[in-house]
């Protein structure tokens, strides 16, 4: 099944997409129930959003030993943890933001879990019980400041930029995510090609340790790492990340403008 947000008629909506051309709209949030409100609508016509309206996002590092390696970091023995602002996601077709101030800025296609339901405490063996579903990832990072706050055992700045988590097109049930393939693409070249069997850290395994330490909470979303092949944007890129059974994630970038747009 594929879940989406989208929008119609300056209306937000939550949906099941049901083939090519429909989607059946729900009464309301997917994680208070798959329950169809009787309307269908066109999917020609709405414009897909992040799967989840600024949700909280946790990231992993170093969570494929391959990325590692050309990362020139040890294999962590336990996961690397952070998290991005809500402010980061945006939705498929929405631009990342190429900040003013950047130099060497990456994409990271990842695999992104959706929390579904309360989670503390919980076993590995009963922790795709919290699963609402799976998206697409991409935790665009600003690899000079993100080194730079290393040094001092912290990470936020160099991946909480606005726009540096798109998310989407769909939150997509019942797939295994031991064995996703993972592809991304820049221009139309593909930069990586991994796959979930080659995580470190499993699904389980991550929600597991982090419902350790915290409560997870409906619409939380973890990004689960990179593969190897991550590399710069620029400007004027189109960066794919499409995984199987979920579908393709696009983003154009674009260069950051710097008026104020705090106030109305």
């Amino acid at each position: 099944m594929h879940i989406a947000r989208y929008a119609l008629d300056g209306c937000v909506h939550h949906g099941i997409i049901e083939n090519e051309t429909t989607i059946a709209r729900l009464q309301g949030s997917p994680l208070e129930g798959l329950n169809r409100s009787g309307a269908i609508d066109a999917l020609a016509a709405v414009r897909l959003l992040a799967p989840l309206h600024r949700p909280r996002v946790f990231g992993l590092g170093y969570n494929y030993t391959a990325h590692s390696n050309e990362s020139g970091k040890a294999v962590p023995q336990l996961p690397v943890l952070f998290m991005k602002p809500s402010t980061t996601v945006i939705g498929p077709n929405e631009s990342i933001v190429y900040p003013a101030e950047g130099q060497n800025i990456h994409f990271e296609g990842e695999l992104t879990v959706v929390i579904g339901t309360q989670a503390r405490h919980v076993s590995e063996a009963n922790a795709l019980d919290h699963v609402l579903g799976y998206t697409c990832g991409n935790d665009v990072s600003d690899r000079v400041l993100q080194r730079r706050e290393s040094e001092f055992g912290c990470l936020l700045a160099g991946k909480g930029y606005d726009t540096f988590a798109p998310m989407g097109p769909v939150i997509a049930t019942g797939l295994d995510p031991a064995r996703l393939g993972i592809l991304t693409r820049v221009n139309g070249t593909v930069r990586q090609d991994g796959n979930t069997s080659d995580l470190l850290f499993s699904v389980p395994a991550i929600i597991s340790y982090l419902s350790k330490y915290m409560t997870l909470l409906p619409g939380d979303m973890i990004m689960t790492g990179t593969p190897a092949g991550v590399g710069p944007i620029q400007v004027g890129d189109t960066i794919e990340i499409e995984i199987e059974g979920i579908g393709i994630l696009r983003n154009g970038v674009e260069a950051e403008d710097r008026r104020d747009t705090s106030h109305p």
